[in-house]
């Protein structure tokens, strides 16, 4: 094996190699102290490695061949929505007006951008069903913390921060959920989900009461579950005084279809970066625009874009807004993609996005039914879930089946996650990947859950094609070595 591919930078240097040559300096001094202040200079010289630029480009480009992305592979991760960004996102968020503009230059030179901003906002009113949207949040988890911020404002503003102190949670619901009430101050109540994996009506009812902010719900749920009973959720919160917040992680499945603002939802975050496909992971890029219906609209972010006559403009004046809960004004790039993503789909290609996001996941399900548990029988929408338990008796845990998934060229789908389903398997198709490819991907598991039975050996010892066979995780999580100590450089 070439290790030149293997190692570290640090570890293929040689002293005297260079992958660059710097113009001649235009500063005349010697004295570097008349530049560059004493307490700011280097005593020893930077160990960075030497290498030519073929090296460079070599080590790097075979580096991303290691990694995993959409455009390697299928990336059925539930719950996240890892579908195709077509390319025309890119090049229109690449266009130089775009991806050179300043946030600090005078809005007067910014038209273009903050025309885009307002009318990106029109159209996810529509989707959305609400009466005004701000697209400061940078993410999904912010824009749930913006909204119960929203919250705590409100029910303040009607005298009643002090006792409603509470945020129903479902225990199927995603884990920022919790976390972000937590994070807004509030305390968390979970509420059980009934056998068909939904909200539990009797369950609900007996928790809520003059102490409850709110529901914080996403339809379909995270099992991929449609809430049929809504409706009367939605009036159940509203008689108690608490309002209903919409998780927009699973928004894929209802485009066209129906809107928050009609299940009676009153704040809504979206995830850009998911439904409407820029690429995400790795912690970033992203995107958690908010929406309220009328009677919250004073309390939404500050500074807020307003249409005067032919101009766009940021206005600050909102005495009762929750501030600015971003820098500068969102992630602009991720709302620049996801603009692009809505005209060039238009109305009927969004709705058409869900139908084949839907179609897409049952289709998997009724492949995959009959050699694996499925603790929901239900017609599911953009996603569902599946229960290794049948494997687990034979010594095949859900973590060995995803592990093994990889010899196969595929990502996992989310494991052991909603914590409500034993050895949970959450698969999420979406709507871009051709028959084909998830024909593929249900020979795989179904080839796999044969083994299982025949020769767990060689679920349980996978993956056998990848450089980095099986990691302590416990010890990566909790012990990381996130740095590289180089001891020699001599060459």
């Amino acid at each position: 094996m070439n290790t030149t591919y293997d190692n570290l930078v640090f570890e293929i240097s040689k002293k005297g190699r260079q992958a660059f040559s710097l113009p001649e300096s235009s500063i005349e001094t010697t004295d570097l102290s008349e530049v560059v202040p004493a307490h700011l200079q280097r005593e020893t010289p930077a160990e960075l490695p030497e290498l030519s630029e073929l090296l460079v480009m070599r080590h790097y480009t075979a580096l991303s061949n290691k990694n995993f992305g959409i455009e390697t592979g299928f990336y059925p991760l539930g719950s996240c929505t890892m579908k195709y960004n077509p390319k025309i996102n890119e090049d229109i968020a690449r266009y130089s007006g775009f991806a050179n503009i300043h946030p600090l230059q005078p809005e007067i030179t910014a038209q273009g951008a903050l025309e885009l901003m307002y009318r990106l906002e029109e159209n996810l009113k529509e989707v959305t069903g609400m009466d005004a949207i701000s697209l400061q949040p940078a993410a999904g988890a912010q824009g749930e913390w913006s909204g119960l911020l929203i919250f705590k404002a409100y029910h303040e503003a009607n005298g009643e921060g002090d006792q409603r102190r509470k945020i129903l949670v479902p225990d199927s619901a995603h884990g920022t959920n919790p976390a972000s009430a937590v994070v807004a101050g509030f305390d968390v109540v979970e509420i059980k989900s009934n056998q068909e994996g939904r909200v539990s009506v009797e369950a609900l009812k007996a928790a809520i009461g003059p102490d409850t902010a709110g529901l914080m719900l996403t339809n379909p749920n995270t099992l991929g579950l449609f809430e049929v009973d809504i409706v009367e959720i939605a009036e159940i919160v509203h008689e108690a005084g608490g309002l209903l917040y919409y998780d927009g992680a699973n928004a894929n499945a209802i485009l066209g279809k129906s809107t928050p603002g009609e299940m009676g939802f009153d704040v809504v975050h979206l995830n850009l970066h998911k439904t409407f496909s820029t690429p995400h992971g790795g912690g970033g890029p992203g995107s958690g625009p908010i929406g309220v219906v009328d009677y919250l609209t004073d309390f939404m972010p500050s500074p807020r874009i307003e249409k005067d006559g032919d101009n766009f403009k940021l206005t600050y004046d909102h005495p009762k807004s929750i501030g600015r809960v971003k820098g500068y004004y969102g992630n602009f790039g991720v709302n620049v993609r996801a603009y692009a993503y809505i005209r060039s789909m238009g109305a009927e290609g969004l709705q058409q996005v869900s139908e084949d996001a839907v179609l897409h996941a049952n289709y998997l399900k009724a492949r995959l039914e009959p050699y694996f548990d499925t603790p929901y029988k239900s017609i599911c929408k953009h996603e569902f879930v599946l229960s290794g338990n049948r494997q687990k008796k034979l010594g095949v845990r859900t973590a060995d089946i995803a592990k093994r998934l990889l010899d196969y060229g595929f990502y996992s789908p989310t494991v052991y996650f909603p914590l409500i389903v034993e050895e949970c398997l959450m698969i999420e198709p979406t709507e871009t990947e051709a028959k084909e490819t998830l024909d593929a991907f249900a020979d795989a598991l179904i080839e796999i859950a044969k083994d299982a039975e025949e020769n767990p050996d060689q679920v349980t010892g996978a993956p056998f094609t990848k450089s980095v066979r099986r990691l302590d995780e416990v010890k990566a999580a909790r012990k990381p070595i996130v740095i590289y100590q180089r001891e020699t450089n001599e060459g």
